[in-house]
């Protein structure tokens, strides 16, 4: 009996340090990411203009693959698929735009989506994750979280008109994303609810710009009362 309980604790501590090496000692990916997304200015950008996918121009193969910068970008990046002009596969569900949360205890969050072809890009809070829809690990987002570097490895899937995300490619998921008429609606861990999210044409002042330490979503973790103060949340939020 003994030797099985310490069988059972070696395994355990061998899947702990492997997880470990993973998460934060695992290498990334060779940076593709196109260096003029952060040479101009993303708080001039119409993000109400968005690109016609009518075939006539760069397909999402063409346009290099974009990744979080270090541990987070701290200027709000250029739209990656600018001049992409691919076609959603049919029956895709468009979610383009830039998008804002006005209350609950996210208030003030920022995040722009981008899509063409089967490829999306998300842009928030430090990160750009972008990824292809088809279900698969080695095509979903390999990135890393801020402010820590804690590898990501996640497959996204559409299920019906729900964009789903799957950590480590399991059959769970953690954070979903879909439209409601004109609303984005979001679900991610640790937040309450729903995130409900409105179109902007541009990036607000106070996030074009992001602290090097700033948490990832810092306004989730705050006390539910955040949500009757939202212009206190929205100062405090990740942007």
């Amino acid at each position: 009996m003994k030797t099985f309980v310490l069988s059972i604790a070696a395994g355990l501590l061998v899947l702990i340090a492997a997880l470990a090496v993973l998460l934060f000692l695992w290498p990334r990916p060779p940076d593709t990411t196109d260096p003029r997304l952060f040479e101009g200015d993303a708080g001039a950008v119409d993000h109400c203009a968005l690109p016609e996918l009518d075939g006539q121009g760069a397909t999402a193969d063409e346009i290099p693959k974009a990744f979080t910068p270090g541990c987070g970008w701290t200027r709000f990046p250029l739209p990656v698929l600018a001049d992409c002009r691919e076609p959603l596969p049919p029956g895709t569900p468009d979610l383009r735009g830039l998008w804002i949360a006005r209350e609950g205890p996210m208030a003030g969050h920022v995040e722009r989506i981008e899509q063409c072809g089967d490829r999306f890009v998300v842009t928030s809070s430090g990160i750009i994750h972008d990824f292809r829809t088809d279900g698969t690990l080695a095509r979903g987002s390999r990135d890393v979280e801020p402010p820590r570097c804690i590898n990501t490895f996640v497959s996204i899937e559409w299920v019906g008109d729900v964009l789903h995300f799957h950590p480590f490619g399991l059959p769970f998921t953690v954070v979903t994303r879909r439209m409601e008429g004109d609303t984005l609606v979001w679900t991610y861990p640790g937040v309450e609810g729903e995130v409900r999210m409105e179109r902007i044409c541009r990036v607000p002042e106070r996030s074009v710009t992001r602290h090097p330490s700033a948490t990832r979503h810092p306004s989730a973790t705050r006390h539910p009362s955040a949500a009757r103060h939202p212009s206190t949340a929205r100062g405090e939020s990740a942007a």
